[in-house]
């Protein structure tokens, strides 16, 4: 057997193959085992390519509202194999990218599934059956996710689908159910409403996007609505039955009737499950919550040389948070003194029309944290350049405690927000406080300054509005 690695990283998603590299560039003598495709779910079935396909959606909307711009468009249409293949293109280019980037920082690859035989070994078993052995001093685990099927129809990949069919359908949805109103949820019923389906969302709890800020979804559901989207929350999908011809679903609503209706495709956005079957996790007694790895601040299980990030450790579950927990296990086997990741200042980003970003807590868990709060908020119909881009729907808010000006949680629903919300997400991990934001000048004309809107507005102070 080789000399062991000093890491071993078994996936290469966003967590995995960063980790990786952070390890690679501290000195260490690093490999990395794949299963499918480097860069995992998130760089080629996950949140690149349905970037990708939003793209091409806005795109087409703005296209047939071209008239609102002074322009004339005609004969406007959609080719959804074509739509999809620029998506599976950039994927790809990707995916790419990451082959070089291992190379570039001289990491081993491994192509096969991996299974640990102890804490600091692994089996590597490839698509011909052809096995090695791997020891390392330490092993990351970075196998995220999949998405979680319906128990009583699991997805068929024709008519009933995940995100993953979603992403390469075999046929344009004419009329589309959504089952989950999460992020994944409503980005693909954007998309396919953008492209020209007929889409009904149904959520189970009494709002859609409900770890959002309950303003943002109130005002999300009304823009799908205006959008013509049938939105059915405090409702849960009682039976689901696909055929040749479609699907045929039966929704008990909030008020306890039943009702049926058919739909030519069912998407299933409903959670995850953790990819820890099967991989060695229960030998080795490392200690499981409701299947997910359970960590420390530094990312170590309770297994000496074991350490997991991304998807299969505690929420939020996301590519982001995944990359920076890749870096702190790195930077703490190197023998380093990371700081830990505090989850109040991950930001989250939903994709759909309009746009979803926010950080920190909303006001309603900044009450109920027993905080006395302050809350501005600022429309988009007061910012010169949303009006002058078309895009004048929307509105930025945020918390700040009242008794210290610390800012608690902001949260945004418009145009371009994803791109935004790092200005709040950089104030909160460097503790700022209401002055600092106010004291900052902000660039005009740009989106950015209804965040300093915002703000003002949270202490009575703001200037348009």
């Amino acid at each position: 057997m080789a000399d062991p690695y000093d890491l071993i990283v078994l996936g290469s998603g966003p967590g995995g193959y960063v980790a990786a590299i952070r390890a690679s560039q501290l000195g260490l003598k690093v490999a990395i085992v794949e299963r499918e495709l480097l860069g995992g779910i998130c760089l080629n079935w996950g949140c690149i390519p349905t970037k990708a396909l939003l793209r091409s959606a806005e795109i087409y909307h703005y296209m047939q509202h071209a008239k609102d711009y002074g322009l004339i468009a005609q004969g406007i249409s959609a080719d959804i194999d074509a739509v999809v293949k620029r998506s599976r293109g950039v994927a790809k280019q990707l995916n790419q990218g990451v082959t070089h980037l291992m190379k570039k920082n001289k990491i081993a690859v491994f192509m096969g599934e991996g299974k640990l035989t102890a804490a600091t070994a692994l089996t590597v078993t490839d698509k011909d059956g052809k096995t090695t052995e791997l020891t390392a001093h330490n092993i990351i685990l970075a196998t995220g996710a999949r998405a979680r099927d319906l128990p009583f129809a699991p997805a068929d990949g024709e008519r009933i689908w995940t995100y993953r069919h979603a992403m390469v359908p075999p046929a344009m949805p004419t009329k589309l159910l959504v089952i989950g109103s999460g992020a994944i949820g409503i980005e693909f019923a954007s998309f396919y409403n953008d492209m020209g389906a007929e889409v009904t969302v149904v959520e189970m709890l009494d709002r859609i996007v409900p770890v959002e800020d309950a303003d943002v979804s109130a005002f999300l559901e009304k823009a799908l609505k205006k959008q013509g989207m049938t939105i059915m929350t405090g409702a849960g999908v009682e039976s689901l039955k696909a055929s040749a011809a479609g699907v045929t679903a039966a929704v008990k609503t909030k008020d306890g009737t039943v009702v049926t209706g058919d739909f030519s495709h069912c998407i299933v956005a409903i959670g995850i499950v953790p990819n820890t079957e099967d991989i060695g996790l229960e030998a080795l007694g490392v200690e499981m919550d409701r299947g997910f790895v359970k960590t420390d601040a530094m990312c170590r299980t309770n297994v000496a040389g074991l350490w997991a990030i991304g998807d299969i450790t505690a929420p939020p579950w996301l590519a982001h948070k995944a990359s920076h927990e890749g870096v702190i296990a790195a930077e703490a086997i190197a023998g380093g003194h990371p700081h830990p990741m505090d989850p109040r200042n991950i930001p989250g980003c939903t994709y759909c029309h309009p746009q979803i970003a926010s950080v920190g807590l909303t006001e309603a868990k900044a009450r109920e944290a027993g905080y006395a709060v302050k809350v501005g908020t600022f429309p988009f119909i007061g910012n010169g350049k949303a009006i002058a881009l078309g895009e004048a729907e929307g509105f930025i808010k945020t918390v700040f405690d009242a008794a210290t000006g610390e800012l608690l949680g902001a949260h945004m629903i418009g145009a371009e927000v994803t791109e935004l919300i790092q200005g709040y997400t950089v104030g909160k991990t460097a503790e700022l406080v209401e002055a600092d934001f106010m004291h900052t000048v902000f660039p005009h004309p740009t989106l950015s300054e209804m965040m300093h809107e915002s703000v003002l507005a949270a202490y009575g102070q703001a200037l348009h509005i």
